[in-house]
């Protein structure tokens, strides 16, 4: 199975919400994520800045990566040290692809 990957280079093909009912992808489903309703938000707002603020294709194409946005996006179920080695980690991938 190949893998898919969105604008923020998480792994979507790796998450267990990929392909059913909830989520195919953020580039299929436009950042209209699940979850993005739990914080007030009708599109990932990561999706947002990146594609239709920027008109970029993934945020390694951004100078500021990794951005205030990034940092402020965290998943509660994570450490910080979660957090910040998936920054570190989606950083490197989206850097690999320029």
């Amino acid at each position: 199975m190949s893998q898919e990957f969105s604008v923020c280079g998480s792994n979507c093909s790796a998450c267990e919400h990929y392909m059913n009912s909830k989520c195919s992808g953020c580039a299929k489903i436009e950042g209209k994520v699940w979850w993005a309703g739990y914080i007030s938000f009708e599109t990932c707002p990561i999706y947002n800045c990146v594609v239709n603020d920027h008109e970029l294709k993934h945020c390694g194409e951004c100078p500021e990566l990794p951005c205030r946005l990034w940092r402020d996006m965290k998943d509660p179920s994570f450490t910080d040290e979660q957090h910040e080695a998936g920054i570190k980690e989606r950083s490197e991938y989206l850097k690999r692809l320029l």
